[in-house]
């Protein structure tokens, strides 16, 4: 057996320092009170409430533990900002029921717990910590290294994933750790480069300030807070709500001048894990996500590579998604959370702790679900974010452009608990004011770079501001072969504040760290820009002039290496999902973006079309590159108001592409779509009156839903009287439930919430992708209820679902697609029961040659096996003329009718092709 890693030991005056600290812990509440819950054949796990007394505040806990009576390891496990204990319950019966202790707990001013939100204050949060790894040293069945030094691991995401490193620098008696989605500078974070991340901060205070909230700024939720100090704001004349006042203040300061100060830096930087970095000696694993505007890449970076100098084991994990719509691999990190402390905590030699890099890529579509599907490829060791970079020449002469009086309107790259749902697929909606930025652009690559870190590049920037100063974002894109289809991997933009600019200034600009592969033949395209919805800009406007000096450096990991692929690659696209939340998302607003809009002038208005939601004519899309193939082929049909209109097809009938073309996001071939009689295209004004919604809508979970729905609306930038919310909300009827944290909500209200969203504004025409995927039926049934009642004020509905009874029940109107084309359009019950199909109830089974003599007779469409029969699609030959045909060919016959049923009607009208 390999020796285990050397205990790092406390020092004598420290451990009776803690040990004195924990004598003061005093149980409040709940003391005793067991209660268990049996998970199938696993041992029952049992739970134990505390609150517990510390200086300042009542802690509120949770002790788990199942199986016998021996000793086992101890897990410390922390939730994340907003939350509390409630939100890692689950984990922690899991890793009860693999044979550890663990100890839950609700930070300073969340869930129950009382006193002030210090943001991991080390006097307060992180020595609650300690005197928790107290209370688990005097337990029984804990496994102790020592006197009073329990075997212990920390593991938590976002606020808990800090406190998890803090812990591991303040105590030594921490053993293990596993941070996920989490900082490592919390000053870098909220003012990175020196600018003022304004929308992230913000949400943060409000969420911990809001008048009515509990302490996770959470409001209405039955969770009462624990009696605590509230931080009153000196002289009352601001709600700090529970955070300390010098956190208040500083935030206000901040925000009000938009930009950081050296105080504000002093204060979140000493309450940060890299304060104390150099005396993190532990195994840690690393959990970050990819899609994370608020802690990106760099902050993994920074913590791997100063634990690791320390001389202890990392192993890093880019994650697919992060703080911009949740972390989408919770099982799979979970699993290795549990790997990992079974080999650090438990010793076990063979447990697997998967490699020292692994990085989650979008590995093509689930056929079945329309989910993306991940592949994972690692390396055997970390390769940084600058690993063997390539360059590439940018052209593009010297530009200039304006950064606008009071920063608006902003450029946009990500939106918290948005911008994720976009980049889970490499793509999204970015927009870049014309006259706000610079553009260089790269050859068409050669071949395939997969770029993995950060790229880099040089600038010389001139600025015409009073103080010679200019803040600038950086975003690289990928851009396709025709120059439409611009794609900002992760939806990451890298801000960068330069001083001293009045005669020009060289500052190297790191781009945000990405894992994006660049097909052959796609440029990269270079955005440098004075705006950005996240961050603050100087309020004064002034004149910028951006010229690249060099090439840009892009690195390339070239030891990391892909697993095989689940799908060919010819399936990789883009869900239907994303680009229907981009097409949503401010309207289409997307007014002189390069590229957008369709070549020409607009087409004029028809008036007389004005009430009709939607008017398909001749549209037609062929495959790229080939002629003769067709997505969409002189496809036509009308939509009016209060129909809730269901689009059917089997898969490849082209059901997703009419839909990208009706939301103005690719343009057809031919024919013509027009919303209210006005042709659509990219960015035209009347895609504000659409409304989308797509499956698994990223939501911030501590925040409430009624929280998250007023964060998108203010997203759009309009005005706040416009979004109908009440209304919304009616229809979508989600009850007290608004009210709670979105993390509590169920798969069924989750969707609802979504179908809200897509509400706000109360949009004419509503599309809906795919709406009751994994709902239950009484969640099917809700959500039927949410689409006719929507409909029933005079608005419209589309419903693209593979759920034909679902389809049948909801919908007024059917069109039915196959191969690209149009076969069949009108009302449910016509197609349901017209004349022109059969159901032929058969006396006893037929063979497969008997069905296709049937389907060969003159005048029969197709011909379609039925539990009870077959079903005939007749075009020219008669009912009766039918039987007459069907008793020549001896076929027992018992009865001909006209069938019901929407499923046997959609397989007719496709031939069985499905």
């Amino acid at each position: 057996m390999k020796p285990r890693l050397p205990k790092l030991r406390l020092p004598r005056r420290r451990r009776t320092r803690l040990l004195a600290g924990a004598a003061a812990l005093a149980v409040v509440a709940g003391a005793g009170t067991w209660t268990a819950a049996a998970s199938g054949e696993a041992p029952a796990v049992h739970r134990q409430d505390r609150m517990v007394e510390m200086p300042g505040a009542a802690i509120d806990t949770s002790y788990f533990t199942a199986g016998g009576a021996g000793k086992r390891p101890a897990v410390l496990l922390g939730h994340g900002f907003g939350g509390s204990k409630d939100d890692v319950r689950a984990q922690a019966e899991r890793l009860a029921r693999d044979g550890y202790a663990v100890l839950t707990w609700s930070a300073r001013g969340f869930g129950r717990s009382g006193g002030q939100i210090g943001l991991n204050d080390p006097e307060h949060e992180v020595k609650d910590v300690s005197r928790l790894v107290d209370w688990l040293a005097r337990q029984p069945e804990v496994r102790l290294d020592g006197d009073g030094d329990p075997r212990v691991g920390v593991a938590g995401a976002s606020y808990g994933g800090a406190v998890s490193l803090l812990a591991a620098g303040y105590d030594e008696r921490v053993d293990a750790i596993a941070p996920q989605i989490t900082y490592w500078n919390l000053a870098d974070s909220l003012f990175p480069q020196g600018v003022f991340k304004k929308l992230w901060a913000g949400l943060f205070f409000t969420t911990g300030s809001a008048d009515g909230m509990q302490p996770g700024g959470v409001p209405g939720t039955d969770t009462a807070p624990a009696p605590g100090p509230a931080a009153a704001p000196a002289g009352g004349a601001t709600a700090c709500g529970r955070f300390q006042p010098e956190l208040c203040a500083m935030y206000e300061r901040v925000a009000v001048a938009g930009k950081p100060d050296a105080e504000a830096r002093a204060l979140l930087e000493g309450r940060s894990p890299s304060a104390v970095g150099d005396r993190i000696k532990v195994p840690t694993l690393i959990v970050q996500g990819q899609e994370d505007s608020l802690f990106p890449l760099d902050q993994a970076d920074a913590m791997a590579k100063t634990i690791a100098a320390n001389g202890a084991p990392v192993s890093v994990d880019w994650a697919a998604g992060g703080h911009d719509g949740g972390l989408r691999e919770s099982a799979r990190v979970e699993d290795r959370v549990a790997g990992w402390f079974d080999r650090y905590l438990k010793d076990e030699q063979g447990a697997d702790t998967g490699p020292v890099f692994r990085v989650s890529r979008s590995g093509g579509i689930d056929s079945t679900d329309g989910a993306v599907q991940l592949r994972g490829a690692s390396g055997g060791r970390y390769p940084g974010l600058a690993s063997a970079p390539r360059e590439f020449a940018l052209s593009g002469r010297e530009q200039s452009f304006a950064n606008p009086a009071g920063g608006a309107p902003p450029a946009l790259s990500s939106l918290p608990g948005i911008g994720g749902q976009l980049a889970a697929v490499g793509a999204g909606l970015s927009l870049d004011f014309p006259g706000q930025n610079a553009r260089f652009e790269s050859e068409p690559l050669t071949e395939e770079v997969r770029v993995t870190g950060a790229p880099t590049v040089t600038l010389n920037v001139r600025s015409t501001a009073a103080d010679g100063s200019a803040v600038l974002f950086g975003k690289l894109y990928d851009v396709g072969p025709d120059g439409r289809q611009a794609v900002l991997p992760s939806q990451l933009v890298a801000p960068v504040r330069v001083e001293n600019a009045q005669q020009g200034a060289a500052v190297q600009l790191r781009l945000p760290a990405v894992d994006h592969a660049v097909e052959a033949g796609h440029r990269l395209r270079l955005v440098v820009a004075a705006t950005d919805l996240g961050y603050a800009s100087p309020a004064a406007p002034a004149t910028y002039t951006v010229a690249v000096r060099g090439a840009l450096a892009v690195p390339v990991a070239d030891g990391v290496r892909t697993a095989s692929a689940g799908l060919p690659a010819w399936t990789w696209g883009l869900p239907l999902g994303a680009a229907l939340l981009a097409a949503a998302l401010l309207g289409i607003r997307r007014t002189g973006r390069e590229g957008a809009g369709a070549p020409g002038h607009a087409a004029q208005p028809e008036p007389a079309a004005a009430d009709v939601p939607l008017d398909i004519t001749g549209l037609t899309k062929r495959y790229r590159g080939v002629q003769d193939r067709y997505a969409v082929r002189d496809l036509s049909f009308r939509v009016e108001k209060g129909q809730v209109l269901g689009l059917l097809g089997p898969n490849g009938a082209g059901k997703t592409t009419t839909l990208r073309m009706l939301m103005g996001l690719i343009s057809p071939d031919a024919g013509e779509i027009r919303v209210f009689g006005h042709a659509v295209r990219a960015g035209a004004p009347v895609l504000s009156r659409v409304g989308a919604f797509v499956e698994g809508a990223g939501f911030l979970p501590h925040l409430s839903g009624r929280a998250n729905l007023e964060l998108y609306w203010q997203a759009t930038g309009r005005p706040a009287e416009d979004a109908h919310m009440a209304e919304a909300l009616e229809i979508a009827a989600l009850g007290d439930a608004l009210d709670r944290a979105v993390r509590t909500y169920s798969q069924g209200m989750r969707q609802r919430l979504a179908i809200a969203q897509a509400m706000l504004g109360m949009p004419d025409l509503l599309i809906l992708d795919e709406p009751t995927n994994g709902l239950d039926p009484p969640q099917i049934r809700e959500m039927r209820d949410v689409m006719i009642r929507y409909a029933a004020g005079g608005r419209t509905v589309i419903v693209s679902s593979h759920l034909l009874s679902e389809v049948e029940q909801t919908c007024t109107h059917l069109v039915v697609m196959d191969r690209g084309r149009l076969v069949r359009a009108g009302k449910v019950a016509e197609i349901t029961g017209g004349g022109d199909t059969l159901l032929v109830t058969l006396a006893g089974p037929v063979d497969e040659g008997t069905v296709a003599k049937v389907a060969a007779l003159e005048g029969v469409g197709a011909v379609t096996a039925a539990d009870d029969g077959l079903l005939v699609r007749l075009e020219g030959a008669t009912a009766s003329g039918l039987i007459a045909e069907l008793v020549g060919l001896e076929v027992p016959v018992s009865a001909v009718g006209p069938h019901r049923r929407l499923e046997d009607a959609f397989l007719t009208l496709i031939g069985g092709a499905a």
